[in-house]
């Protein structure tokens, strides 16, 4: 399901200061660039973690920043799941507890789909200090899809792993993607991600863009 996200607004940290001005619609939108560009920072301001001086956030018709009509959604408030580099799992519990936490409810089937897609249903019961690296990314997925988003929010998720957990880790979020029809933000400064998981691209540098488009026009200038 494609979807319109607004991002027109300035934002400043100290001698920092990232201006964007850009409506783009997809299924999984890039955020694309090198360290210090500024993709973290878009990201956290969608997520309401970081206010804009001015401008204007939203998604599809919603607005969840607009400086003019006095708008600031609160962060807990945009059901933004946000999965960082960092897992942020919970080493003392096991990943029925983790994918679960903050679930508010959902119906068995709804946690069956997740673990069925990411291919957890294995272990469940296993405990968080017990996993890989890619299956700690695996379960951070689920428990953000278990929170029921509007929109998965991703900081450079795939980090850290080695060449062949890094590759199919990748292709678990192209399954989410397809499986579940949320919006995808997606921060990276790798080519390799973009391509197999985005459908539009914002190439940003020093807090600026530089170029906006389809992946293979966009990467093939980078």
């Amino acid at each position: 399901m494609s979807f319109s996200l607004t991002l027109d607004f300035t934002l400043r940290q100290g001698e920092f200061s990232v201006e964007i001005h850009e409506t783009v619609e997809g299924r999984a939108v890039a955020l694309y660039g090198p360290s210090g560009a500024g993709k973290t920072t878009v990201l956290e301001a969608v997520a309401g973690l970081r206010r804009p001086e001015r401008g204007r956030i939203a998604v599809g018709e919603s607005t969840l920043f607009g400086s003019e009509g006095g708008v600031n959604v609160p962060a807990r408030q945009r059901r933004m799941g946000y999965i960082r580099q960092e897992v942020a799992l919970f080493p003392h519990m096991n990943v029925h507890r983790n994918v679960t936490y903050g679930a508010h409810g959902a119906p068995p089937e709804a946690l069956d789909r997740v673990l069925a897609v990411l291919d957890l249903k294995p272990l469940i019961e296993r405990r968080v200090d017990q996993l890989s690296g890619g299956e700690q990314k695996r379960t951070a997925i689920a428990r953000a899809l278990m929170a029921g988003p509007q929109m998965l929010l991703l900081d450079e998720p795939l980090s850290a792993l080695d060449v062949a957990m890094h590759q199919r880790v990748l292709q678990y979020l192209v399954r989410v993607r397809d499986e579940f029809q949320i919006p995808m933000l997606y921060v990276s400064h790798r080519a390799d991600e973009v391509r197999a998981l985005a459908d539009w691209v914002v190439r940003l540098d020093a807090g600026r863009v530089m170029a906006a488009g389809i992946p293979d026009k966009i990467l093939d200038r980078a």
